[in-house]
């Protein structure tokens, strides 16, 4: 009887803890979501600009990732310490445009997407000043200059065969890298069928690979997205565009991140230093391993050596030879 009444006790015990886990939750999302409310109306009544945002550009798999949650640590500039997919897709779906592609250019900048997003930060951040990062946004940096022309574009470069590796991993992770592509009206039969659904983003020409190998897929989509970030870095004013080498990071994040903070402005103090010191011992995607020339032990390397004669010209450009 004493041990059928410790475990009535115990259930009782535990739902109630249970019970008052959930108010607790409930209460600080309505809390939470009230502060939101509230700077959301302050920035109606007085529609500030944002400041010198912070973005984020490579190919996927490149290490932006890492940046942006590096970034994030700062305490000057607001991080939503998430991808927004969704809420740029909002404002300019590839649906839009025939599902073509999701570049887009200075003619698809406008003051509500202006606003919109400036509201949108600031309302969940409470600061002006932001950084943000997607995958997409390398092939869309003319339209994100138009919209914030005081912005800074943090380009990080990683060399092709770890990226292609990296990329070809993503490829076979579906569920991470295309939740966007759920509606895209074509059939997908990467490598003879093993790949169904499109991954990563999509250059102009994506619709001529739809039966492709996974290497030349991503060899593809390394060339175009670091073809146009290059040719849009031409139009934006030396001071707003900081380059880094994801290599460079990997051989000494102390250094590196703090000649990045110092470019930006933010201050990089004793918290932000142990941060970065940190880095590559708790790597911000556990699945896939931090290492320099990885993808010469990799499962994938006959596939890269056949494909890297692709992307030659374009990592000359970057800065690396293959």
């Amino acid at each position: 009887m004493v041990a059928k009444d410790t475990t009535i006790n115990f259930l009782k015990s535990h739902s109630m803890n249970e019970f008052w886990l959930k108010v607790n939750k409930t209460l600080r999302y309505h809390a939470r979501q009230t502060v939101v409310d509230m700077r959301g109306f302050w920035w109606d009544q007085r529609r500030m600009p944002a400041d010198r945002p912070i973005f984020v550009v490579s190919d996927s798999r490149s290490g932006t990732q890492m940046l942006y949650k590096t970034l994030s640590e700062s305490k000057e500039i607001g991080s939503l310490q998430r991808e927004i997919y969704a809420i740029w897709e909002k404002l300019h779906s590839p649906a839009n445009k025939n599902w073509d592609t999701h570049a887009l250019d200075a003619t698809d900048a406008s003051q509500y997407d202006r606003d919109f997003v400036t509201r949108y930060f600031y309302a969940h951040t409470g600061n002006l000043r932001f950084v943000d990062k997607n995958n997409q946004h390398g092939l869309a940096v003319p339209y994100l200059h138009a919209l914030f022309p005081d912005a800074t574009f943090v380009y990080i470069k990683r060399n092709p065969g770890d990226t292609l590796n990296s990329m070809i991993e993503g490829w076979g992770k579906p569920e991470r890298f295309a939740t966007w592509s759920t509606d895209l009206p074509e059939n997908v039969a990467i490598d003879n069928g093993s790949y169904e659904r499109w991954c990563h983003y999509l250059p102009d020409g994506w619709r001529d690979y739809l039966n492709s190998s996974v290497e030349d897929v991503c060899a593809f989509q390394y060339g175009a997205i670091h073809k146009a970030i290059l040719s849009a870095k031409k139009n934006i004013p030396q001071d707003q565009w900081i380059e880094i080498f994801y290599e460079d990071v990997v051989k000494d994040s102390v250094v590196e991140i703090r000649k990045l903070f110092y470019k930006l402005g933010l201050i990089f103090n004793t918290r932000l230093e142990k941060n970065s010191a940190n880095l590559l011992k708790k790597p911000y995607d556990p699945l896939f391993e931090i290492k320099l020339e990885k993808w010469r032990e990799h499962r994938h390397r006959e596939r890269i050596e056949r494909v890297l004669p692709k992307v030659v010209d374009v990592a000359k450009e970057m800065g690396y030879e293959v």
